[in-house]
């Protein structure tokens, strides 16, 4: 199996062993390693969002990792212009590219393209963000929904930050985000892609899952978490979305709930690899399903 001209996708659930697979395939090929998991972009968390260790670094190239500030959001097309220029270094020094991470909103973008919508000016992007603050989600929502009906179909009514953005890319541009969309330019032949995604069973999700919160809480999380507070970054950014964070903060840590703590963490984990499987089923159906059992089989019929 030739698949050093490839660009190599690689994705899965959380705490499918993604990162470990990366690194072994990457060692056969002469491959290096971009980041696609929204969370590890940030410079300020490294164990809540299991970031590659320094001994995973020191052998293989890693790109894309802890470069963020978390008190800045980072949007799927700010990703997308950075992986495009180190696809091309990679290549460049005749290695092979290997993305790897749960965002699947980033391959997407990478395999079908992003809408080159104008950028938006800081006295609208202020506006919206105000009004947001001030009338609240739900009925800063209602609005959006009344100004650009189309976003009732794609927005859920919880998420502040695409409706946030849906709204002050109307009020820019006179246009619903989702005809922007319309407008894509596809960079790669989708035969230029190897997508792999690894197909664990629910019950050895739940297995790692619980091994590495206990991992994760014995390497520093809480302390972790209390350093972020310091930073005092605010609710709406998309770092205070990494799971572990708000879980730590309702529970004033201490020896007596400490298992309450890793319960919470483990509920929310699970329920965050419920959702990558899902969106898997409807948007990586033609993706290289792999069983974790075959992946040294996989890896041995690479020539």
């Amino acid at each position: 199996m030739d698949i050093k001209s490839k660009i190599i996708l690689i994705s899965g659930p959380t705490a499918s062993g993604k990162s470990k697979f990366a690194c072994d395939l990457a060692k056969r090929i002469n491959g290096e390693i971009i980041n696609a998991d929204s969370m590890q972009i940030f410079k300020e968390i490294k164990i809540l969002n299991t970031r590659p260790t320094r001994k995973d670094k020191s052998n293989i190239k890693h790109h894309l990792y802890g470069f963020h500030s978390v008190k800045k959001n980072f949007s799927v097309g700010e990703w997308l212009k950075k992986c495009l220029i180190k696809i091309s270094e990679i290549r460049k020094r005749k290695c092979v590219p290997i993305i790897v991470g749960g965002t699947g909103l980033y391959f997407k973008s990478l395999v079908d393209g992003l809408a080159k919508i104008p950028d938006i000016n800081k006295s609208t992007r202020d506006k919206v963000r105000k009004l947001q603050k001030k009338i609240g989600q739900t009925n800063f929502y209602k609005r959006l929904i009344k100004l650009d009906p189309l976003c009732k179909k794609y927005i859920n009514i919880n998420d502040q930050n695409r409706s946030i953005r849906a709204y002050e890319v109307y009020v820019q541009t006179n246009k619903s985000l989702y005809k922007w969309f319309k407008n894509t330019k596809i960079y790669f032949h989708k035969k230029e892609f190897e997508k792999i995604f690894i197909d664990i069973p629910r019950a050895n999700v739940v297995k790692n899952i619980s091994y590495r919160i206990d991992e994760m809480i014995k390497a520093g999380a809480i302390q972790e978490v209390k350093r972020f507070n310091k930073l005092k970054v605010k609710k709406i950014n998309s770092s205070c979305k990494i799971i572990g964070i708000k879980e730590i903060n309702e529970l004033k840590p201490d020896k007596t709930n400490l298992s309450l703590i890793k319960e919470k963490i483990t509920i929310k984990t699970r329920q965050y690899a419920k959702r990558q499987m899902t969106w898997s089923r409807g948007h990586m159906k033609e993706w290289h399903k792999i069983a974790p059992d075959n992946l040294n089989s996989f890896l041995k019929k690479i020539s």
